[in-house]
């Protein structure tokens, strides 16, 4: 009852916590998870590896029409490996699929992967985002980033903001670029009193907006006066001109716990609800929204049911933490910087 009261409590605060609130290396409570981020914060983009050497099982749902994936189908209950040694979000659009590529070599290096008998295979996975209208296009994590990422991941010191996959993040683009609000990689957690640990990990670059858990705009679309939102507009006609695919939220679901892969794909379904709930629209044609889910199998099975309604809320939380981490970059200003709050 302690243990259900404690995450009640942390559940339903209206606002979204403050940065100093949480600790992000709290979801090093799962101890067989590193991480790994590289920025290049000259041209806006990077990457962040999620690093299992010990392998984790895991699954994906993607429900945006705009997906950049590698290695997606293999994570389907009915196909034959059942763990993975990487999950990769990473900028850069599809160029950025060749930052995994890196993050294999890095962990064939180290001696990480699925055995074949004559090689270690390591099972790596990701999704990309379009980061390219932020910054210099022709800046893109590359298998060098890739494996720099996989060969820095550590368990401590796991960065927020303009990092990572967040480092040319954007959200709020109904009305185009010129109107957009710059967004980062979130990361929240919770620890109940059985052991079990639940977090998010997410790089938030929407073509919505974000919002608060009262219904209030957080960040987004922008007019001289502060936020507006994008939805109504829709309504009223409104669009982006040109090419509009320039966005996609990414993130990840990762627990301490034993998942079958029909479990853990049913953890990123419900996870999507922390998307829905925090981003509107979301799962448009012009977004490639996925979330992975990984379980460590650090501790026992769970009630799936109990761990896709927390998976849900620590998500909506780290997007609220991805946009109050950011700071100003490309000629996009931050939460912190937008008049009319």
């Amino acid at each position: 009852m302690k243990a259900c009261l404690a995450l009640l409590a942390a559940l339903t605060v209206s606002l979204p916590l403050a940065a100093e609130e949480h600790n992000p290396d709290a979801l090093f409570a799962i101890k067989d998870l590193k991480i790994g981020q590289v920025s290049d914060t000259e041209g806006l983009t990077g990457v962040t590896v999620l690093r299992f050497d010990k392998g984790a099982t895991a699954s994906v749902d993607v429900r945006g029409a705009a997906p950049g994936t590698r290695e997606t189908d293999l994570l389907k209950p009915e196909n034959l490996v059942d763990k993975v040694h990487a999950i990769v979000l990473s900028g850069g659009s599809a160029f950025g699929l060749d930052a995994m590529s890196g993050v294999a070599r890095q962990l064939e290096a180290d001696g990480i992967g699925f055995n074949t008998g004559v090689a270690r295979v390591p099972i790596v996975t990701g999704a990309v985002l379009f980061d390219l209208v932020v910054g210099d296009p022709k800046a893109r994590p590359d298998a060098g980033m890739g494996a720099l990422a996989a060969r820095s991941a550590s368990r401590s010191g796991l960065k927020e903001g303009n990092v990572g996959a967040g480092t040319g993040a954007s959200v709020g683009k109904i009305r185009g670029m010129e109107y957009a609000t710059k967004s980062g990689l979130g990361v929240y957690s919770v620890q109940l009193d059985n052991g079990l640990v639940v977090g998010a990990i997410v790089a938030v670059n929407a073509w919505g907006d974000v919002y608060n858990r009262d219904g209030t705009i957080l960040a987004g679309t922008r007019d001289d006066k502060g936020f507006v939102p994008g939805t109504a507009l829709i309504f009223q006609g409104a669009n982006e001109p040109g090419f509009v695919g320039k966005n996609t939220t990414i993130g990840a679901i990762v627990t301490n716990a034993t998942l079958t892969k029909s479990e853990a794909l049913k953890v990123a379904q419900m996870a999507h609800d922390g998307y829905a709930r925090a981003i509107r629209p979301v799962h448009t044609m012009n977004d490639g929204d996925a979330i992975f889910a990984a379980g460590t199998g650090e501790i026992g099975s769970v009630n799936i049911n109990t761990l896709g309604v927390i998976a849900a809320e620590v998500m909506e939380t780290a997007i609220h933490r991805a946009v109050m981490a950011a700071e100003s970059a490309g000629g996009l200003p931050a939460l912190s910087e937008v008049g009319g709050q």
